[in-house]
């Protein structure tokens, strides 16, 4: 029987999945794909520091990856399980699907499973990877790295509007802490200021010239959280700022640029550094370029890389998230299309 991805999209999108907090939508996979008889297996991800990590979970979390029993696969389909925060379930009209993941990534995962039984009917020697933390750190990935399958090629799936990336931004992630000492506000020469240090440096830190790539434009910085202090009427003694930097080219530099800018006001971090990739042309599929960073460079293990995925990442992490039933049906055909002729 035909596995219906817009059935199987929202049962996946009322399933809450943000990063760290995985497991349910874990399990409901390994089972699902264990009944369509895939042999499934479960790659444990450790969760991070619970004080060092925003919105941290405690709960189990693995990667699912599944492929027929004994099966050595040529092509792998893979994406991510976890999304952004808030969750906030399912709901369709006749065009859409709306809600938490339909977009990023569980309409795909749908796509991906209804395409990989399609490919598996043909003959083709198929495997599913689903993994969790692409939204923070790409954890998942970096455990599958560790344990590839032998796989040739990797279809990565994000929201491309259904067309091919032929190249997508690097992801740099950095963390500021500045430390001060609490005092009374009435008596501020008596302390020093955590929240005063870090929003001077982060003032130097916005006013960048950051590197651009003609092919794929400029480096992007976002500031998304902000962290600090005790109260209105007491000096901090702590504050943090986490940034996300899309990158279009080697890290060191930016790293270089931002370690100068920050000087001794902040500690630096850098806890996540994915690579910008480029990536071929095959046939006549539509193509774009990605502003975004995918899992590809952490999965370098699993075969030449592809991009492909329904959706528009313009409604992805926003309240009006939502997929076109059309487009998702349209990728199933695209994901066959692609894999085939990757294997012939």
């Amino acid at each position: 029987m035909a596995i219906d991805p817009i059935q199987l999209t929202k049962q996946l999108v009322d399933i809450d999945s943000t990063t760290y907090h995985e497991g349910a939508a874990g399990t409901f996979l390994y089972d699902f794909l264990a009944s369509e008889g895939y042999a499934v297996e479960k790659m444990p991800v450790e969760q991070p520091e619970l004080k060092l990590t925003p919105g941290a979970g405690s709960g189990e979390r693995f990667n699912v990856y599944a492929a027929m029993p004994g099966v050595t696969p040529d092509i792998v389909l893979s994406t991510h399980m976890d999304t952004v925060p808030p969750f906030f379930g399912c709901r369709e009209d006749e065009e859409f699907l709306y809600g938490r993941g339909t977009c990023d990534a569980k309409g795909i995962i749908a796509a991906q499973v209804a395409a990989a039984a399609r490919l598996r009917a043909a003959g083709v020697k198929v495997g599913l990877l689903f993994v969790v933390g692409e939204e923070r750190d790409s954890a998942g990935a970096k455990v599958a790295n560790k344990f590839p399958k032998g796989s040739k090629f990797l279809i990565n799936g994000e929201p491309t509007d259904n067309r091919l990336a032929l190249a997508t931004k690097g992801a740099l992630r950095v963390e500021l802490r500045s430390n001060g000492r609490m005092a009374h506000s009435a008596y501020p020469e008596l302390g020093e200021s955590a929240i005063d240090k870090l929003v001077d440096a982060l003032h130097d830190v916005k006013a960048l010239a950051l590197p651009e790539e003609p092919e794929i434009g400029p480096s992007t910085l976002n500031i998304g959280l902000i962290d600090g202090g005790r109260a209105p009427n007491v000096i901090a003694d702590k504050a943090e700022a986490h940034i996300l930097i899309r990158t279009v080219g080697p890290s060191q530099e930016v790293k270089d640029l931002i370690l100068k800018a920050v000087g001794d006001r902040a500690d630096v971090t850098f806890s996540l550094d994915l690579s910008y990739v480029r990536m071929r042309r095959v046939g006549n599929l539509p193509t774009m370029v990605a502003k975004f960073a995918t899992d590809i460079p952490t999965l370098t293990n699993w075969g030449e890389p592809f991009l492909l995925g329904p959706g528009s990442i313009h409604v992805a992490h926003t309240p009006d998230e939502k997929i076109s039933k059309k487009e998702l049906l349209e990728c199933v055909e695209l994901y066959v299309e692609l894999a085939t002729s990757l294997v012939k």
